[in-house]
């Protein structure tokens, strides 16, 4: 299969691996709802280290994103610990998603780009509130 080095439209895509190549609608139909749904997922996961690293900090929850059960106050280093440990697993699985979006846009397919788009969109709606903005976050990808 010929790499293709600018965007084209076709239902035959060959996605990060050799064995992930599509043939027919069906199956190009499903890589792109796979793409959707990976690009929302990181928008969850983009929510769910922001959230930790909240918690990580002390500080309060902006009046947008309070939820009770994470106003907890976190005491001993074991719980600050636990924090930083489950952060950086976020971290890492946050980047190895994003890494993954950003390969598979480079597929160059412009199907597989718009499904990651709107992922992100729809992920981003649905995941990720208002009140994040005003916290600053390293993050690992340009996508976030």
């Amino acid at each position: 299969m010929m790499m293709h080095m600018t965007f084209y439209w076709s239902r035959k895509v060959n996605l990060l691996i050799v064995s992930w190549q599509t043939q027919d609608w069906t199956d190009y139909l499903l890589t792109l709802l796979a793409c959707l749904i990976v690009s929302a997922f990181y928008q969850f996961i983009e929510n769910r280290r922001i959230r930790l690293k909240l918690i990580g900090t002390g500080k309060p929850f902006p009046s947008e994103i309070q939820t009770p059960l994470l106003q907890q106050k976190l005491t001993g280093n074991g719980a600050k610990l636990g924090v930083k440990v489950a952060g950086a697993i976020l971290f890492g699985l946050s980047s190895a998603i994003g890494y993954l979006l950003m390969l598979s846009v480079m597929s160059f397919n412009g199907g597989v780009f718009v499904a990651i788009i709107v992922g992100l969109t729809v992920g981003y709606f649905f995941f990720r509130n208002e009140g994040e903005d005003s916290i600053l976050v390293d993050t690992s990808c340009a996508c976030a």
